[in-house]
């Protein structure tokens, strides 16, 4: 027998799964995109990320990419590993290492972030540019749990 289910929580799952199945659609292609380069997607997110914000303390861009400080770590870990960036202590509190791209590192990114970015602006382009804000707003919405007036 099939659990009965209210409207609220039938309205919520399937806004879930559609939310879900729309990130894996455009996250397949970006996939695609990095499977030359050898990167996943959680090291293109960091040398993104150094790439344009500059050096960065770990938790940091743990935070930056949505990941867990021990994930980031083992990330870190595999870039430093293949040359793509380097860990300097910080001078003023040396429990803390900054991440810093190396110069192929800074190449590798450099190369592919263009494909990458042309492949989100083709899936995305299937929505107009209002709809693509209102997507972004509504996400943003949602990530940070922001409660809002009802209307």
């Amino acid at each position: 027998m099939k659990p009965k289910t209210n409207e609220k929580t039938a309205r919520a799952l399937s806004t879930y799964t559609k939310l879900m199945r729309a990130a894996e659609s455009v996250t397949a292609g970006v996939t695609r995109n990095l499977a030359a380069s050898g990167l996943t997607i959680s090291q293109f997110g960091v040398l993104e990320a150094l790439l344009h914000k500059g050096p960065l303390f770990q938790r940091d861009l743990a935070k930056k990419i949505l990941k867990s400080t021990g994930n980031i770590t083992m990330v870190i870990d595999n870039l430093e590993k293949n040359g793509l960036v380097r860990r300097e202590r910080s001078e003023e509190d040396r429990r803390y290492f900054a991440i810093h791209l190396t110069d192929q590192g800074r190449e590798l990114v450099s190369q592919v972030f263009p494909d990458v970015a042309r492949s989100i602006v083709e899936d995305m382009s299937f929505l107009l540019d209002s709809e693509q804000e209102e997507l972004g707003r509504l996400c943003r919405i949602l990530g940070l749990k922001e409660r809002r007036p009802k209307a």
